[in-house]
């Protein structure tokens, strides 16, 4: 029950069994539990209200009807619990929360997070915040009521002082262990130095462990932040011109997007991209950088002062700094190998559930994972070959060749970083897609695809190839930045899982398999890959699979081979018409509707400045 009012009479119906129940062994009682308080008895109040009427309505349930105190110098305003007490004995605590949900709904979620210095509690059912039900961590306090059922008192008030009011929100857990996590949870953030109710000031971070910390390595963030906040790295990446002039085409093809918008640059590195945003016309733009390059941005931008004056440089992670306003739009260039190498992704959707108003732009919005199987006999013995150097019998006298199986699986554990000739992919190529604007950070932990192909020429399968490409979906003009095999060369490249054990097939032959990702916190992922070719020609309806190989890879670690693709030998039975060109190889979007949005025009493959 919520806004009870003074002087006003309610009817609380309960269920009674038993024999028949006489008016004068009930009473209505409303307790009002101790709050912000050391001592439980100080502020304990207990009202008995008694009743005005019982009216039986047969098996067992009866109305109670009873009226409210008269003003409040007996009853407070605030949260209290109501009884009905039927011979001394109370009722269950009358429920505040919604119904329970059935088996069969999504959980709800209790989410944890600091917003402007304040430890706040949220409850979310798929995805979305349950409105009306946030909580001050600063000022509540948890109650249990069972083992597997607690009670969360938020004491509150609006500018009229005179109208203090409690919100009493009740959960039911699935089993004792959620239960006693959460009540550490709720401890743990009430102790960190964030919940002590003081904004932070703009640019800084707060004391307690931020979501980056708790999933990342010290020692790879270290190492990750150093990289970053060089200069010849990020020369690097400004030289890639693909890279540059596509988001450079981007901001300033949609200036309508920008203009008199504010922006947020999520991991603005140089902080070319808000100076960009900034020639687009942006009301202001805030660069978040947590590496050293941040110094380096503040000159850079201070060297540009028609565009830097409207340009804020913030040293910090988007998981911990607090911003003076909401963003418009964000941009930003969270992509690794792969797209979700270095797990900036995650970092990205964060700063957009942070900053982002509703409805607001992402720069880019969609990212897609393309991946075909691929034939390449050099590549696979090149690899192979690495691990010869192990099968000697008399290395120094040292028999070396109990490490050989060991060694060879590790060059295959390796994902290939090069540049391929898109003639060794063996099929039309299937996609994933990651919305950017709906995707949830812990989607992004793990990703499991799964994989079907026809294999488009008779060949040996060494693996599976993969290669990115991202959505600038401006209100103007629609902007594909592409890594794929064929087009001009980033410095993303491709990558290629090589298997150790290469599976068989023919034109026609269908391949099926799994590409499992499980993020793990050097800031990379796991990669496992399983492929198998089916049976072909006659009695294939049924099914049989004929091969399967299986690897798994750590795309942490890959190798980076930077010659120039091989040359290309043709199959006997592939005539030249058959040779596969990626760019015009239609899309399976098999993870998304909207497949007119999802078009990749050829004039924008190369994303070159007109």
């Amino acid at each position: 029950m919520s806004g009870i009012k003074y002087r006003k009479k309610y009817t609380i119906q309960v269920t009674i069994p038993g024999s028949k129940v006489y008016g004068n062994s009930i009473s209505v009682t409303m307790f009002r539990p101790a709050f912000n308080t050391h001592s439980f008895s100080m502020n304990q109040r207990l009202l008995v209200l008694g009743n005005d009427k019982v009216t039986a309505f047969g098996n067992s349930v009866y109305n109670i009807d009873a009226t409210t105190p008269r003003s409040g110098n007996l009853a407070p305003a605030g949260f209290y619990l109501l009884f009905v007490v039927h011979q001394d004995i109370p009722s269950q605590v009358s429920e505040l929360s919604s119904p329970p949900v059935s088996s069969s709904s999504a959980p709800v979620i209790a989410r944890f997070s600091a917003d402007r210095g304040v430890a706040e509690l949220q409850f979310c059912q798929d995805s979305n915040v349950i409105h009306g039900f946030d909580v001050n961590l600063g000022t509540s306090q948890l109650f249990k009521l069972g083992p597997v059922q607690s009670l969360c008192v938020s004491e509150s008030s609006d500018s009229n002082k005179e109208k203090l009011y409690s919100r009493g929100v009740t959960i039911q857990f699935r089993n004792e262990e959620e239960s006693r996590d959460f009540h550490s949870a709720f401890e743990q953030w009430q102790n960190e130095d964030v919940t002590q109710g003081t904004d932070l000031p703009n640019g800084t971070t707060s004391a307690a462990r931020s979501k980056f910390d708790n999933k990342i390595e010290p020692s790879s963030a270290k190492m990750y932040f150093h990289y970053y906040g060089q200069l010849l790295h990020q020369q690097n990446m400004l030289q890639d011109y693909v890279r540059t002039g596509t988001y450079y085409a981007a901001v300033i093809e949609n200036r309508i997007d920008f203009t008199g918008r504010v922006v947020v640059d999520v991991g603005a590195g140089s902080g070319i991209l808000s100076l960009f945003a900034a020639q687009a016309g942006a009301k202001h733009v805030y660069a978040v950088e947590a590496s050293e390059m941040a110094e380096y941005a503040r000159k850079l931008i201070a060297g540009n002062p028609t565009l830097g004056q409207r340009i804020t440089v913030i040293k910090g992670k988007v998981e911990e700094v607090e911003l003076p306003e909401k963003a418009d739009i964000l941009i930003s260039e969270p992509m690794g190998t792969l797209l979700v190498n270095e797990r900036m992704l995650e970092s990205y959707i964060i700063a957009r559930d942070r900053f982002l108003v509703p409805h607001g732009k992402m720069f880019p919005s969609i990212g897609r994972i393309h991946m075909a199987p691929f034939s390449d006999e050099y590549l696979f013995v090149e690899i192979a070959n690495k691990a010869l150097f192990w099968q000697q019998p008399n290395y120094y006298g040292v028999d070396l060749t109990p490490l050989y199986g060991s060694a060879f699986q590790g060059y295959f554990s390796q994902p290939v970083v090069d540049a391929f000739d898109p003639r060794l992919l063996v099929s039309p190529p299937m996609s994933h897609v990651i919305d950017f604007s709906e995707v949830k950070e812990e989607d992004l932990y793990e990703i499991d695809i799964p994989l079907k192909f026809v294999a488009s020429v008779g060949a040996r399968v060494h693996g599976l190839a993969c290669w990115f490409d991202v959505l600038f979906n401006g209100s103007s003009v629609q902007r594909w930045l592409t890594t794929a095999p064929g087009a001009p060369t980033t410095h993303w490249y491709q990558i290629r899982c090589v298997l150790s054990q290469p599976i068989y097939v023919m034109a026609g032959q269908e391949i099926t398999g799994r590409l499992h990702m499980v993020a793990h916190n050097a800031q990379s992922y796991t990669i496992y890959l399983t492929l198998s070719a089916k049976m072909w020609g006659p009695g294939a309806e049924q099914g049989v699979v004929l091969q399967t190989s299986s690897c798994k890879l750590d795309l942490k670690e890959p190798y980076y081979r930077m010659s120039q693709p091989q040359p290309y030998t043709m199959a006997q039975d592939q005539q030249p018409h058959q040779l596969l060109q990626v760019q015009d190889i239609p899309v399976q979007t098999l993870d998304l509707e909207e497949a007119e949005l999802l078009q990749q025009p050829l004039e924008n493959s190369g994303a070159q400045l007109q």
